[in-house]
């Protein structure tokens, strides 16, 4: 048996998951489940990064330490992946003790190999990249990712002899194709080894940094957060020795988005050749998502949070949008316009519709039950011929990670079927008695559907399974045969009790008038990036009644996921209840105890059902929401003057 190793970037945890994490991790799903109905032994990779300066920086804005922070972050990846119905075969941390015995081992080995070498060096730190540039890779002086002006460092550190594996790895590039697609971005790395890239820092003293896997041949250092990061793509399969390294690497493929190109495809290679472990077999690599022509950031308060999309819309539908608009290697622009289009056009009007009709045919002319397959017709053989070119089509574009293109394969035979339905008129079949050609007509339409859902099933696992169900078929993963679907049309056994009816995709309506929480308003962009804000005087400023209050009790607002409900004692006779959109970066327990501002002469309004009695303030920075509160502890009640 074939095997399929597929890892996602691990993850950074200095910001909650967002719509670029999402996509990966779905797109990564999405092939791993194409792989396992293709009956391949599937392993699925994913997890997060959590050394170096920017988590130590995130931990201390927040008042924890960089472990108690790693594990605050780390945890709202894992948790969300299920919810987006990710099916990861393990998730690791690299605080992880296993990995952390592995990164050790590595750095031994190609310190052992010569690899490895001690150098002072004077270079401009960006702590935003962690890393150091060069005079020539600054733009107008300032680090070309985050426009800030690096640091510049002089100090002694380790050194990897990463150059002297570039003519090899240019070589590798050059006679395998495959190994870097889509091919602009093989076509960047050739161009990267034409420059002088030079060695790699892979060090930082501890004098600097201490949050680090400390050299295991220098106790004054810890390793530079790539060198680390990299190696969870074996030390998950347990290597050297494990089973899974030695079934699951030979087959190994990369997930990654274009910013992290160069480590991927430069850095992490000759590692590999430095410690005598073969490539990996393809790196994958993808665009970003936009908002208004413009890459998604929290500065600019344009981040789009995958679960709310997936709440509003459907989970199964927003995974197909997001498959299917996104070019694999361009970039793509997200509006909420866009989505709701494209599910009522896709699913709601082309597979909701078929679905509908034909069973409801089905109902009404066979008891839904499906009919034997008669003689064919020429309309018949070509549409089986379109269908199964179609499905073959699918079948080669989706491994090869042209995820867009395989489903506009498939909605050629899904808008075909459709069509199919109109050309042949089941209704005039039977108004006339041709009872041999109904029965014909309407098998070719349920089998047609039969194989739209069982190839769509990567795509959107729940929902195919719930059309599988509707044909009368438990889907059982171990016994699909998907290479085998491509040589008849004749799966769907005549006598199978189908549904009567389908509503499974129902149309979409744009919903952006819900109520906002405080965490939404949070999201937009700070007042330097609006409009000028409009002057007030004093008076209408003293007409807001801010008070110091203390949280006494704190729990979920149930069916949400940012809003918490809390019971603030502000000094009057009764606790208020105020329910503040908080969930992303505080829980229940860690609310209570601690002193909040309270707009408190808010009108009361309902948030999901539920009535708030004045707003907690809060302020959005890089690492999630602060509160304010007073710098000493007041008497409940207090008012901000």
């Amino acid at each position: 048996m074939d095997s399929f190793f597929l890892s996602t970037p691990i993850y950074y945890v200095n910001a909650k998951p967002h719509l670029g994490h999402g996509y990966t991790t779905i797109v990564a799903d999405a092939q791993s489940r194409f792989h396992r109905l293709a009956g391949e032994k599937t392993f699925f990779l994913t997890g997060t990064d959590e050394h170096g300066d920017k988590i130590v920086q995130a931990a201390e804005k927040n008042g924890q330490s960089p472990q108690e922070y790693a594990d605050h972050i780390s945890g709202l990846f894992s948790s969300l992946w299920p919810r987006l119905n990710i099916s990861n075969d393990y998730f690791v941390r690299t605080t992880d003790p296993g990995h952390k015995k592995i990164v050790q081992e590595v750095l031994q080995k190609v310190y052992d190999n010569g690899d490895i070498y001690f150098h002072e060096y004077g270079g401009h730190y960006c702590y935003g990249c962690e890393r150091f540039y060069t005079e020539k890779e600054l733009v107008d002086g300032k680090c070309p990712d985050h426009l800030t002006k690096p640091t510049y460092i002089k100090e002694k550190n380790y050194f990897f002899r990463m150059s002297k594996y570039f003519d090899r790895l240019r070589e590798h590039i050059e006679t395998h194709p495959e190994f870097i697609q889509p091919e602009r971005y093989r076509n960047e790395v050739l161009s990267m080894l034409k420059e002088d890239l030079g060695d790699l820092c892979i060090s930082r003293p501890k004098s600097r940094l201490t949050w680090g896997i400390e050299l295991p041949f220098d106790s004054n250092f810890v390793t530079y957060v790539w060198f680390d990061a990299l190696l969870n793509y074996i030390s998950s399969l347990d290597y050297p020795d494990g089973e899974k390294f030695a079934l699951f690497w030979p087959g190994a493929h990369h997930l990654v988005a274009k910013d992290i190109l160069k480590p991927h495809a430069v850095f992490w290679p000759t590692m590999l050749m430095s410690a005598g472990i073969p490539l990996y077999k393809g790196l994958r690599v993808h665009g970003y998502w936009t908002v208004n022509e413009t890459k998604m950031s929290k500065s600019l308060g344009n981040v789009v949070e995958p679960l709310t999309m997936a709440t509003k819309y459907g989970l199964d539908p927003f995974r197909y949008f997001l498959l299917r608009e996104m070019r694999f290697g361009s970039d793509a622009s997200f509006s909420e316009e866009a989505l709701v289009g494209r599910l009522n056009a896709d699913l709601a009007n082309d597979l909701g519709n078929l679905f509908s009709r034909v069973l409801s045919m089905t109902k009404k002319y066979f008891g839904s039950v499906v009919p034997a397959c008669g003689e064919l017709t020429q309309d018949d053989r070509e549409a089986i011929e379109l269908g199964t070119n179609a499905l073959d089509n699918f079948r080669e574009l989706f491994p090869r990670f042209q995820v867009s293109r395989s489903l506009d394969a498939l909605w050629e035979l899904i808008r075909f079927l459709n069509k199919y339905v109109d050309s042949q008129a089941p209704w005039t079949l039977a108004k006339q008695g041709d009872t041999a050609r109904l029965q014909t007509v309407m098998y070719i339409l349920l089998e047609g559907m039969r194989k739209v859902a069982l190839h769509l099933w990567p795509v959107m696992p729940t929902a195919c399974e719930t059309m599988l169900s509707q044909l009368g078929i438990d889907f059982d993963l171990q016994a699909v045969d998907l290479a085998g679907e491509s040589g008849h049309w004749s799966g769907l056994v005549p006598g199978t009790k189908v549904a009567a009816k389908s509503n499974i995709f129902p149309r979409q309506e744009l919903r952006l008038d819900q109520e906002e929480s405080v965490a939404d308003k949070g999201d937009k962009p700070s007042g330097r990036d609006q409009q000028e804000t409009p002057c007030i005087d004093s008076g209408a400023f003293q007409q807001v009644d801010l008070r110091v209050g203390t949280v006494v009790k704190a729990e979920p607002v149930p069916k949400t996921d940012k809003l918490l409900l809390m019971t603030i004692d502000l000094g009057e006779t009764e606790p208020r209840q105020v329910v503040g959109g908080l969930a992303e970066s505080w829980t229940p327990e860690e609310l209570v105890g601690r002193q909040v501002v309270v707009v408190a002469n808010l009108k009361p309004r309902k948030l999901r059902g539920v009535t708030s009695q004045g707003m907690v303030l809060a302020v959005r920075t890089d690492s999630g929401l602060e509160l304010l509160a007073p710098s000493g502890n007041v008497a409940p009640g207090s008012r901000v003057s």
